[in-house]
């Protein structure tokens, strides 16, 4: 018996269980959906683990699914109109398309599959649509977009759109806008994509299991007006452990810390689905601008090193303000967030974009850069020198509206930590877990300000639920540039200060996206007192939010 296997059996000796901190909210029925109306088109899943260009609205020479037609122009960020007009369907109030808006029609069904992750390494995975990562749901900036979930596995799941400020209806947090969809069962999720910019789609039932057993997918909203580059690629950061493991039972163990037992259990590195030699190059050409997507799905942050040179354009979807050309830097996409990189081919020798970092497996996350006509030659590249990216002092420094507010009407400091329960580590806000934990209480119009304060011995990616914020401090240091984002990670400690403006009523989740510690508890609610929900959650059934 080898050592790993060991590993896992005295694990699931120690702990039952990884998620009993009081985060599973009580409610009944699933949430039920008929088919999307209007036209929709399936793309084809198939190709949905290749690198894909997108510079013709293409993946793999398939079209792009939805309607071709001229969309309305769109606002420019979400308000608290974008959920007027709503009708009922199911349990979730839903948007309607305006007049003469395109509507983009897609079908996601989770399902089990069979997935080759590595050579030799085929495992039971869940998916939507039969592939890891699932469909990508590619759509111009004011189209409407229209997503039909269809369970068919024998677990209840949900569709969250992870940083999207979708109405608060299609959030896709069970037991907290809707009922998890049951086996069987089918729910609709309807939005007007008014903000371009790169997201991604996961499922938040019970996510620290569900989206580890490979249940997200991309979702990519192009600018009305965008000058295409010559190659696109998505490329989702992702890390598994060999079949037979169980980290949310040993997760939280006494015997272990937290990043020993990430490091000794995860130890398969994905770029869209493929590790090591089964990761698909992207192939480019001389003179070529290529735009990469990454987002990182998993629980370890990535230490991305990208040869020549390069520009940080967008982070977590919000454009940076004349981002400066970058080169022999390590860019860390810590888990939730995402990062979209530009440069030019300008070498016609291939070359890889690989990890730096202290992760064990980096051998494995190695991404081949094919330029047409190199016969095989690769670039020579110097690792010896490589700095880290500093996102927080990046972009043309400027005042925005959010440091310019002298008063906020909720300012709230938010404690990150771990402790034992027993013989269960839970992770807490203010000592409390999420059970514990009293809503924060917003209106609409409100300003509101968040410290994020570890003092824990690890990270924590902490992602607000429909917001953008603007990070306006780190350790007590003014951060001049307008940084824009949905997750932030906070290292031990470090204390980060947030803002943003509440203009998007319902009722949300703050947690960190290292799900295990979500699912143990770092996570809080924020509620608006000027929303009345479409969703009445029941009270005997086992929605798992987290």
């Amino acid at each position: 018996m080898s050592n790993k296997t060991l590993i896992v059996l005295f694990f699931l000796a120690l702990i039952i269980g990884g998620t009993a901190a009081g985060i599973f909210i009580t409610e009944t029925s699933g949430s039920k959906g008929g088919a999307a109306a209007g036209s929709t088109v399936q793309e084809d899943a198939s190709t949905a683990n290749q690198p894909m260009n997108h510079s013709s609205h293409v993946m793999a020479d398939t079209a792009t699914a939805g309607s071709t037609e001229e969309a309305t122009p769109p606002s420019p960020s979400p308000s608290p109109e974008a959920t007027a007009g709503t009708v009922q369907e199911g349990t979730a109030a839903l948007p309607q398309p305006k007049p003469g808006q395109a509507v983009k029609g897609f079908t996601l069904t989770a399902m089990e599959s069979n997935w080759e992750l590595a050579s030799g390494a085929t495992q039971a995975v869940w998916t939507y649509n039969g592939t890891v990562p699932g469909q990508e749901i590619r759509v111009t900036q004011g189209d409407f977009v229209r997503i039909t979930l269809k369970n068919e596995l024998n677990v209840p799941v949900t569709i969250h759109w992870h940083g999207y400020p979708v109405p608060a209806g299609s959030d896709g947090v069970p037991g907290v806008t809707q009922e998890a969809v049951k086996p069987g069962e089918a729910y609709t999720y309807e939005f007007s994509a008014d903000v371009a910019g790169t997201y991604w789609y996961h499922s938040h039932q019970e996510s620290s299991v569900q989206v580890d057993k490979g249940l997200y997918g991309a979702l990519v909203v192009e600018p009305k007006q965008f000058e295409q580059p010559d190659k696109d690629f998505t490329l989702i950061l992702d890390e598994w452990m060999s079949e037979g493991g169980d980290a949310h039972s040993a997760h939280g163990s006494a015997s272990m810390s937290d990043e020993e037992m990430m490091a000794a259990m995860y130890n398969i590195y994905t770029v869209n689905g493929k590790s090591g030699s089964l990761i698909t190059p992207l192939e480019t050409k001389l003179g070529d601008t290529v735009r990469l997507r990454f987002i990182n799905a998993g629980y370890r942050s990535h230490g991305i090193h990208i040869p020549g040179e390069f520009r940080v354009v967008s982070t977590d979807g919000q454009d940076i303000a004349e981002p400066a050309t970058l080169q022999n830097q390590i860019v860390t996409i810590a888990p939730g967030e995402r990062y979209d990189v530009e440069l030019n081919i300008v070498s016609p020798k291939d070359f890889a974009i690989d990890a730096h970092d202290d992760n064990k497996y980096n051998d494995q996350l190695v991404i081949p850069v094919k330029v047409s006509g190199s016969k095989g030659e690769e670039m020579e590249v110097q690792h010896d020198h490589l700095t880290a990216f500093d996102l927080l002092n990046y972009g043309k420094p400027a005042e925005s509206e959010l440091s310019k507010v002298q008063k906020f009407a909720l300012e709230y400091t938010a404690v990150l930590n771990s402790k034992m329960n027993g013989n269960q580590q839970v992770y807490t806000i203010n000592d409390k877990v999420f059970s514990e934990l009293p809503a924060l209480q917003v209106k609409t119009g409100d300003y509101v300000k968040l410290t994020f304060e570890n003092k824990g011995t690890v990270d924590h990616p902490m992602h607000v639920h429909g917001h953008f914020f603007q990070v306006l401090e780190k350790n007590g240091v003014k951060v001049e540039s307008t940084i824009m984002k949905d997750t932030v990670l906070v290292k031990p400690g470090e204390k980060i200060v947030i803002a943003f403006k509440a203009d998007n009523p319902g009722n949300w989740m703050i947690h960190c996206h290292e799900l295990h510690h979500a699912a143990g508890g770092m996570a809080q609610q924020l509620a608006y007192t000027d929303y009345k929900s479409g969703y009445t959650p029941p009270s005997n059934a086992a929605n798992k939010p987290e």
